[in-house]
């Protein structure tokens, strides 16, 4: 048997789940986990911080690779799930530390990245981050109450998620009537007046952030067509033959939607369309511009830039020309951010993530970190998948060569519950975590939507509860 496999074969498990210190609300995806109280005493215990996708990747991969589901790793044997608790305020890491053998931290990017640009406080501007987490049941986010009173919305940034802000803006009601949308989102969307909407990037289209998958949903929404400059893609499709296959198919896709002539059928869909969208490519925003009032965002300036260089050398450089769009709703796309969890883990506050070899925390013994923490805030699941499967193991290879100490006995999850109890903090547990679950699909169902979130986390504490 390899060294890597005999580590798996011993590890008993592996995963307490934890919100950071940030998180006041009960996460959303499946929490985190700890050591049953059927495993021996004496077997490696791991602890992983958040329970988003590399939190449970991290876990699976630990647990067993043939798990596939989040639900089939937080029900393991192996595993405990310790929902609404908060790192570094409930429960310290260095505690964590005492408590487990190895402690994972994958608690995300819950930071905004800011323009800083004049103009950004006002009415009407949105972080992107925000945004998703209004209409996608955020409880810190239920308050936002966007005025969608405009007719543009500008999206700063070309990624997946400006696209898929831009969907939500542009989607048909009865589409997002069969969506898990919030019912005060739905209702908002259904009275607003946005009916074009303007995605701005400081490079060119060989540049853009999004994947294929996210673009041709664009495409294809119902009811909208596609507004670009053909100017702004001069010489791109002479460079289709260099490019990997990814780039190639994704560009021929963004050329297809902004200068090819469209066929009969999607001539049609473009002329009987009420909605439109667009990139703006080789734009920088230098100031959101305000109302008569100074009170509400009315527009927005742009820097033109100009790409110098070549291949992935490519920058953006000022022209020193500006142009200034009207819109009435502003949201800054341009990347979420870690912040730091406890004094006592290092972390770099210029690349906002912790630093890290291979996922083994730098300077501290047993500590590790999965997903954007890890890396920062890029990719798609699959590129977080892949991660946490490195991070866990890099875990594994440190206990088979004998670099992890796991030979000392440690409490695992019964030691950090009944160090919760002692403080009065009440986990929620994976099966309280399902009692919200249903809750939230039964009254989905009542309005024929997959689910209804609740938005309120002391109302699901008491259907956790109850």
């Amino acid at each position: 048997m390899s060294t890597h496999k005999a580590a798996l074969c011993k590890v008993q498990m592996l995963k307490l789940f934890l919100t950071s210190a940030r998180c006041v609300r009960i996460t959303r995806f499946h929490g985190v986990c700890g050591l049953s109280t059927s495993t021996p005493a004496s077997s490696p215990k791991v602890c992983i911080v958040g329970g988003g996708p590399a939190g449970f990747y991290t876990a699976q991969h630990l647990v067993k690779n043939v798990i596939n589901t989040f639900t089939q790793t937080a029900q393991h044997a192996r595993c405990s799930f310790h929902g609404n608790v908060r790192v570094g305020k409930d429960v310290t890491v260095e505690e964590l530390q005492e408590a487990y053998h190895a402690v994972v931290l994958s608690y995300g990017a819950e930071g905004n990245r800011t323009m800083g640009v004049p103009g950004e406080d006002l009415a009407g501007v949105y972080s992107a981050k925000d945004f998703v987490g209004w209409y996608n049941g955020l409880p810190r986010n239920r308050e936002l109450r966007p005025d969608l009173s405009c007719e543009t919305a500008v999206i700063l940034g070309q990624g997946n998620v400006a696209l898929d802000v831009a969907r939500m803006l542009l989607s048909p009601v009865d589409i997002l009537k069969k969506t898990d949308i919030t019912q005060h989102a739905l209702d908002a969307l259904a009275e607003s007046s946005v009916r074009r909407v303007l995605i701005v990037g400081r490079r060119g289209p060989l540049q853009v952030a999004c994947t294929i998958k996210e673009l041709r949903e664009m495409v294809n929404l119902p009811g909208t067509r596609p507004e670009m400059e053909a100017s702004e893609f001069e010489g791109i499709a002479e460079t289709l033959k260099s490019l990997a296959r990814p780039r190639k198919r994704l560009t021929e896709l963004l050329l297809k939607a902004a200068i090819e002539t469209p066929g009969e059928e999607e001539l049609e869909k473009r002329n009987r369309a009420e909605r439109a969208w667009g990139f703006r490519f080789l734009r920088r925003p230098l100031e959101v511009l305000p109302s008569t009032d100074l009170i509400r965002a009315a527009g927005i300036r742009l820097a033109v830039n100009r790409l110098e260089g070549d291949g992935e050398g490519v920058r953006a450089v000022a022209t020193g020309e500006v142009e200034d769009v009207e819109c009435g709703l502003v949201i800054s796309s341009i990347g979420y951010k870690s912040l730091p969890i406890d004094p006592a883990v290092p972390f770099d506050t210029r690349k906002a993530i912790i630093p890290n070899t291979m996922g083994r925390v730098q300077q501290t013994a047993g500590l590790y970190c999965s997903g954007w923490v890890k890396r920062g805030p890029t990719g798609v699941i699959a590129t977080t998948m892949n991660d946490s499967f490195d991070t866990a193991r890099t875990l594994l290879q440190d206990i088979g060569k004998g670099t992890l100490d796991v030979s000392t006995v440690k409490p695992g999850s019964q030691g950090v519950s009944a160090l919760l109890e002692k403080r009065g903090v009440k986990p929620v547990s994976f099966s309280d975590w399902e009692k919200i679950d249903s809750e939230e699909t039964r009254r989905g169902e009542t309005r024929g939507k997959p689910r209804e979130k609740m938005l309120d986390v002391g109302e699901m504490l008491q259907v956790a509860r109850a």
